[in-house]
């Protein structure tokens, strides 16, 4: 618990484009794991699809369900 309490203190420091920036670099990351194993792109469109369902869950309750 120690470790995720650690992150969440630092990640308040964060404001909008500091998120946007880090968001941009883990999408660059996964552009160049991509490019280095190109076979990752002949998985099926539906796990891609799966995943993104299973990521945004979290955020979308936050953002428009809690109150």
């Amino acid at each position: 618990m120690l470790f995720i309490e650690f992150f969440n203190t630092r990640i308040k420091r964060f404001n909008i484009f500091d998120l946007k920036l880090a968001q941009a670099a883990a999408i660059f990351f996964v552009l160049a794991v991509v490019k280095l194993f190109p076979d990752i792109m002949k998985i099926d469109i539906w796990w891609f699809i799966a995943l993104v369902v299973i990521c945004a869950i979290r955020p979308v309750y936050i953002i428009f369900i809690k109150r």
